[in-house]
């Protein structure tokens, strides 16, 4: 007996120390993945191997992972999870802070903000006053909103990023970096380009910070999307069109790989981005001109914004000597066509990044920013004189908000990757409205108290795909302005409690001004706590699912579809009758009946797993030996999950 003993500590010895092998050499792969920008591939494998070992190392990079592939639930997510473990840097509250803002929960972001500001000493008094105030900014924008329709441009965005809309001819041109085979094609030569690590060509198609392609001019043209017509002279990113009013010349921007890289040893070489123009010539684009600014081995250069008469040229660069991340700078071209010296627009300029300058036809100027108090990432902001102002929600999200530009006073396009999109950056139109007739109004309960919740996130998204949100009050309450004749969908969540979907509504066959009412109710997440499933029941000694177990684990889909930060173990109990060790097999092979069909309706295998407990849990006395009822056995024979991460 001792011997068996022994035997069995070292094999368990031997399966720990195997599984920690697997899991070393699973973040090894990551950590080269992700050097190389690779997130998407990165995050694949750190889910691997955070699932095998949980290190603070893994959670980091998966969190930083998510962040820079934008996907902000599940970063705030990580997060949360990273800024508890032993070993997490300040750093990490700061990017917690900035996850919860992006996903609307200003106040919890305001908490980590002061948090980290307490952790940092180098914070000055005015970050965190910045931070501060646009948390609180922002709660006041979302409940009181402008009386702006915004709508996603479906015919123009893809499930990729689409952005910088602006008006050419009588159509429009934008950037994108969707699947296309005609540029796939044109890519595929023998040049010679980059080994990014050393070793590896990047890809000509796929570019691994994303996953997607590389951004490329498109044309809209009533209903036919095409390639822009030009050859830029490169394989890789080009994008950000201005163009001059006559539209024979236009100033965009593009990565190419130089003849000569600076490289820095044993680190990634990084291809800063650059400006060229390119004139009409005979009804075609020319050979596009390189901008006297371009310093691909130093900074970059990007998001022109060229006079209608030519003369001026806008751009935006992180060259040295100016105020923040990237700054806005002002270039007039001389009648030999060389270009001036570049002025720093310092008053429109800050400590954070400034993206996107445009400029209307009463002379206002428009940019974006993360400098200035605003709802999170870039926003638009508004200058007029030296007076800056934020153009409030819905023109600005908690996401990325830029490529603001105007089609006449009250209409035009902007970009965002809010919430409710196609893809990841999105191209919206939007109207500002004279009247609001229909609105909604309602409260946010907890499921199993019925107190109202405070700061809650609601989210209402119309039929055509834009999300608008705002956080209840202290009371629980919540409001919004509808559009005419439209259908809505409404969810709300909250930390710490599972998202849910509301009755949907419509103001569709409305004739005079009505308040639609809605009350949501969020049940309180508890890790490790078994939630039961009504009605899953197998046939004797099978594993298959029944139709009537298919609707009780379709309910668990919409869960997990809901919630997609959340892990869960499901579980399935058999009762004590027959032989254990038979019992413990047929349960396991339920559970993973049910978990399959979980994840062939679309849900991350990483996010699931099954677990068989046979009759090691029973729920009453009904153990072997014990006579009982059919009935206090059929409360053995059960379907659970325990959510294992939130």
């Amino acid at each position: 007996m001792r011997n068996a003993i022994k035997l069995s500590i070292i094999l368990v010895l031997v399966i720990a120390q195997g599984q920690f092998a697997k899991a070393q050499y699973v973040i090894k792969e990551a950590d080269v993945q992700y050097e190389l920008f690779n997130y998407i591939k990165a995050i694949e494998l750190y889910t691997s191997a955070y699932q095998k070992k949980k290190t603070t190392h893994a959670a980091e990079r998966l969190a930083e992972s998510y962040r820079l592939t934008r996907d902000y639930k599940q970063a705030e997510s990580w997060y949360a999870i990273l800024v508890t473990m032993e070993g997490s840097k300040p750093d990490a509250v700061l990017k917690y802070a900035e996850s919860l803002r992006h996903n609307a929960k200003y106040l919890e972001a305001k908490i980590q903000f002061n948090k980290y500001a307490d952790l940092d000493k180098a914070t000055t008094a005015a970050q965190r006053s910045l931070w501060s105030a646009s948390c609180d900014s922002a709660v006041k924008w979302m409940q009181n909103p402008r009386s702006v329709t915004i709508k996603n441009e479906q015919g123009l965005n893809s499930a990729q990023s689409d952005w910088g809309a602006v008006k050419y001819e009588s159509g429009l041109i934008f950037t994108s970096d969707r699947t296309n085979k005609s540029a796939e094609a044109k890519a595929n030569t023998n040049r010679p380009f980059l080994k990014f690590d050393g070793s590896k060509l990047p890809d000509r198609n796929t570019y691994g910070w994303t996953g997607n392609g590389y951004l490329r001019l498109y044309q809209k043209n009533g209903d036919s999307v095409s390639l822009f017509p030009i050859n830029p002279g490169t394989n890789y990113h080009i994008g950000s069109p201005s163009f001059t009013a006559d539209g024979n010349e236009f100033f965009f921007t593009l990565t190419r790989i130089p003849d000569h890289i600076e490289r820095k040893k044993g680190e990634p070489s990084t291809i800063n981005i650059e400006l060229y123009s390119s004139e009409k010539v005979d009804g075609k684009w020319a050979k596009p001109n390189a901008f006297r600014y371009n310093a691909v081995n130093s900074y970059s250069v990007g998001d022109p914004l060229i006079s209608g008469d030519g003369k001026t040229l806008y751009f935006v660069s992180n060259m040295p000597g100016g105020k923040g991340g990237t700054d806005i700078y002002k270039s007039t071209r001389n009648s030999d066509s060389t270009w001036t010296d570049a002025v720093n627009l310092a008053e429109y300029n800050s400590i954070g990044n400034e993206r996107t300058p445009m400029i209307d036809a009463d002379n206002n100027f428009y940019f974006s920013s993360d400098g200035f108090a605003g709802m999170g990432g870039l926003d638009i902001f508004k200058a007029e004189g030296n007076l800056i102002q934020n153009m409030g929600y819905p023109i600005n999200a908690a996401d990325d908000d830029f490529a603001f530009s105007l089609s006449s006073k009250n209409e035009g396009y902007l970009s965002s990757n809010r919430a409710g999109g196609q893809g990841s950056d999105d191209i919206y139109s939007f109207v500002e409205k004279l009247v609001v007739s229909f609105k909604l109004e309602g409260k946010v309960f907890d499921k199993q108290t019925n107190e109202p919740l405070a700061n809650a996130i609601v989210s209402l998204t119309k039929q055509d795909g834009n999300t608008l949100k705002t956080s209840t009050t202290d009371d629980g309450s919540f409001k919004f302005n509808l559009d005419e004749e439209s259908d809505y969908a409404i969810e709300a969540g909250k930390t710490n409690y599972r998202t849910a979907a509301g009755e949907p509504l419509t103001t569709k066959g409305l004739t005079e001004s009505t308040t639609l009412k809605r009350d949501m109710f969020l049940e309180a997440i508890v890790i490790g706590k078994a939630i039961k499933l009504e009605n899953i029941y197998y046939d004797f000694d099978k594993s298959d699912i029944r139709p009537d177990a298919a609707v009780e684990l379709d309910k668990l889909v919409t869960i997990m579809k809901e919630n997609p930060t959340i892990w869960i173990e499901l579980g399935s109990h058999t009762d004590s009758r027959g032989n254990d060790q038979y019992n413990q097999w047929l349960s396991q092979s339920r559970a993973n009946s049910a978990v399959q069909y979980i994840i062939d309706r679309g849900v991350d295998k990483s996010r699931i797993s099954a677990k068989g407990y046979g009759e090691s849990m029973l729920v009453n006395n009904c153990s072997n030996g014990v006579k009982c009822s059919a009935a206090d056995h059929q409360l053995n024979r059960r379907t659970e999950f325990i959510i294992t991460k939130q």
